[in-house]
This record gives structure tokens, C-alpha cells and sequence, in this order.
């Protein structure tokens, strides 16, 4: 799981998450975030804070990351919902704020950056990365599939290269990652119908 980050560039004039609500509820349609293409998931993840804190943001989809950050650092977007590994060394370097985790635990290392939720926002929301097989698929080769990679994820080293991208490596097993898929959907399924409406 990579949790989003809420990233701004120290000219919006926010230090924290709430005074970023406070801001885009008192001048709607003002803040534009930058996603990597519509439907993408830190287009989700913008669109989703959007919906659970009544805030009106703007959309701005691309299609090379780099101009993301190069467009947050010179003003022409405000805000970015992405993970850690996106932006991290301008984090540290202080070029962007890191308002808020989305996710149950803050981030400790490096840098630290509180939770949404302990700002009294209820936001949280994490690209997750795993791998599909088609349906028909046999479960004995699914469950040799499950076997292979969770010894590939208990790995120190694997676990160490992933941990340093932001990325926090979990076990789940295969019904369990069925239901979760299935959870996150329903979950969404509002911002997928308001980013349906943008259209």
C-alpha cells in the first residue's frame, strides 16, 4: 500500500491541512491539483478528499509526472494527492509541504507528516499494487502463485527497496485481497460517479 500524500508548495500560505480545507472552502474552484491522467489514482485520490471534506477542487490531468512537480514548484497548480515516492526529496528539501498522510499511521521516517485523520479530516486513500489472474483461473496455480510472491515479500532486502519508495509491504491472503478489491470499489464508487459527471 502507498498512501497519499496531500502535497503543497509553500506559496499557497496553508501549514496544515485544516487551514488547506478552510482555504478551498472559502474560495471554490480556486485550488487546482494535478493528477497523472484522469482515472489514474492520484486523480482518485484528489477527487475522493474532494467528496469527503465538501471542498471544490480542480482537476488538472497530465500525462508526464515530472510536469506535475514542475507546475506545483512554479505556482500554475497548488496541490498534488500522490505517494510518497512522487515527491519525497522535495519534501525534504522543504520545496513542498506534506500537509497529511492518508492513511492510519503518520509518517515517521525520513520526515514526519501527521494523518488526516488526526486533523479532524477523515481522509484516507492508497494506491495498492498487487497482481490479477483471470477467473478461470485453476486455484492450485493461484495458490502456488500466493506461495511464490508472499516468500519473494517476507524478504528483508525486497521489504527494505519497497519501505524506501513509501510503499508499506502486507500480506493478504487470496480471499482477503478478493474482498478488499471488492471494499475499495464500493468504496469509491461515488468518486467514480462524480469523476463520470466532470465529463
Amino acid at each position: 500500500m502507498a498512501p497519499a500524500i496531500v502535497n503543497v508548495a509553500p506559496p499557497l500560505g496553508v501549514l496544515n491541512l485544516r487551514e488547506f480545507v478552510d482555504l478551498a472552502k472559502a474560495k471554490p474552484g480556486s485550488i487546482n491539483y494535478g493528477s497523472a491522467g484522469i482515472g489514474t489514482a492520484t486523480h482518485l485520490a484528489g477527487a475522493y478528499f474532494g467528496l469527503q471534506t465538501g471542498t471544490n477542487l480542480v482537476h488538472v490531468p497530465y500525462t508526464v509526472s515530472s510536469t506535475i512537480i514542475a507546475d506545483l514548484l512554479g505556482g500554475r497548480i497548488q496541490a498534488s494527492f500522490s505517494p510518497a515516492a512522487f515527491t519525497l526529496p522535495l519534501l525534504q528539501d522543504g520545496k513542498l509541504l506534506g500537509l497529511a498522510v492518508a492513511a492510519e499511521e503518520p509518517v515517521k521516517e525520513p520526515i514526519q507528516i501527521p494523518t488526516a485523520v488526526s486533523q479532524n479530516v477523515d481522509y484516507k486513500f492508497a494506491t495498492w499494487y498487487g497482481l490479477l489472474a483471470s477467473a478461470k483461473t485453476p486455484r492450485a496455480i493461484l495458490q502456488t502463485l500466493n506461495a511464490a510472491i508472499t516468500a519473494v515479500g517476507d524478504d528483508a532486502e525486497t521489504q527494505a527497496k519497497v519501505r524506501v519508495q513509501g510503499i508499506t509491504p502486507q500480506r493478504i491472503g487470496l480471499a482477503e485481497f478478493d474482498a478488499y478489491i471488492r471494499n475499495d470499489m464500493d468504496r469509491l464508487a461515488p468518486v467514480m460517479k462524480s469523476i463520470s459527471a466532470e465529463k
